[in-house]
């Protein structure tokens, strides 16, 4: 009994070592990156840096809004990611629950395929969506990168909301049914109030994909007034200067919309993360 006693205690000593260095991993670079926002040009540079400045000030914060275009950057973000998530949402949706509520030819391969466009690295696709967009005239705009950023979510979110109504009861279907409902109405207004969860983590997935996108949205959009967030904070990464404290606190910034959507989905969220657990 002693024994098993020491070695449980052990496990969890182990556990805990884990998760704080864990949580270190994480933790430190975000205060250092807070901290760096904080200082003036001069604290930046100062040798051996220090973990908190010695006068905090507001001046990057300032100075992003007002020396860069950063209010067009964030609205672009803003703009693409919302419209490319709701549309993901609506077609992932209606895919998942087609394949969750029907039989027909190919539906295996179809969900296969979904599953095997996520293997391949992002950057193999990006000279076929490259012509692709100029075949339409959609380089250089906005509605190229919803495309793209559509393109990149739908695969995995329909294997999301699949999974979520094979966890819903067909019997409710047939219920609705019975009294008269159609299949979309049975759809609209008893199946996705009951997933709601695997929408909420679905919805994260998807703007995750499209805020912290970088790549396509360099080499896709040219021009200033509609590149994204991420690429307006790389660009303060200059030819012969880095403003580190101005990076840093666009990088704040550009989270807090991320934290936002969290803290207003975490109920939702967290449901989703034990949907299935117990089987009916």
């Amino acid at each position: 009994m002693a024994t098993t006693k020491r070695r449980f205690s052990f496990f969890n000593a182990s556990m805990y070592a884990i998760l704080t260095v864990a949580a270190a991993v994480v933790l430190i670079p975000t205060f250092w990156m807070v901290s760096t926002a904080f200082k003036s040009n001069e604290e930046v540079m100062v040798s051996p840096p220090a973990w908190i400045p010695d006068h905090p000030t507001f001046d990057s914060f300032i100075r992003i809004w007002k020396d860069y275009p950063f209010l067009d950057y964030f609205l672009n973000s803003v703009l693409v990611v919302v419209a490319s998530t709701v549309i993901t949402i609506v077609f992932s949706a209606l895919a998942g629950y087609g394949a969750s509520r029907f039989k027909f030819r190919g539906k295996g391969t179809f969900l296969s395929f979904l599953l095997v466009t996520q293997m391949f690295p992002s950057i193999m696709l990006l000279i076929p969506f490259y012509k692709v967009l100029k075949t339409f005239g959609l380089i250089d705009s906005q509605w190229g990168l919803i495309v793209v950023y559509i393109a990149f979510a739908i695969p995995m979110c329909t294997w999301m909301m699949l999974g979520f109504f094979q966890g819903i009861p067909r019997e409710l279907d047939e219920a609705a049914m019975i009294d008269g409902c159609s299949q979309i109405r049975t759809f609209v207004q008893i199946i996705l109030p009951l997933s709601l969860p695997g929408l909420a983590a679905t919805a994260i997935y998807s703007f995750l994909i499209g805020w912290n996108e970088y790549m396509f949205a360099f080499i896709l959009v040219t021009t200033e007034t509609l590149k994204t967030l991420p690429v307006g904070i790389g660009q303060l990464n200059g030819y012969y200067k880095v403003v580190w404290n101005d990076m840093m606190a666009a990088s704040i910034i550009s989270s807090l919309p991320l934290i936002v959507l969290f803290l207003f989905m975490q109920k939702y969220f967290i449901s989703s993360l034990t949907a299935g657990a117990v089987k009916q």
